[in-house]
């Protein structure tokens, strides 16, 4: 299980959004106090291919999702309060069949 914070307080947002996809994958960039960069957004149904220059801890919030990481055998379902880490420099196909999924995206190092 993840320990996805849901609230975050003292961060600097950017106000402009991330949009990709048409406007079916949405996000807002967090700069945290300490420096680490988060995102926190929302996917429509459909699925997406994203690569990674930085390695990545997707945290799901809300709803649920399948993701197939580049190089991983298998696809793997995600919901609410569970997480995976994508590797730097790769990239993950992630679908979602019905309804929104909310995510907090951590880029890690």
């Amino acid at each position: 299980m993840s320990s996805a914070a849901l609230e975050f307080k003292g961060v600097t947002v950017v106000a402009k959004a991330n949009v990709y996809f048409d406007g079916k994958v949405v996000s807002h960039t967090l700069l945290l106090a300490d420096g680490t960069r988060k995102s926190v957004g929302v996917i429509f149904s459909g699925t997406f291919h994203f690569g990674t220059d930085k390695a990545e801890r997707m945290e799901i919030t809300a709803g649920e999702c399948e993701v197939k990481v580049d190089g991983k055998a298998g696809v793997n379902r995600y919901a609410a309060g569970q997480q995976f880490e994508v590797p730097a420099k790769s990239g993950f196909d992630i679908a979602v069949a019905a309804g929104p999924c909310e995510y907090v995206c951590t880029f890690l190092g």
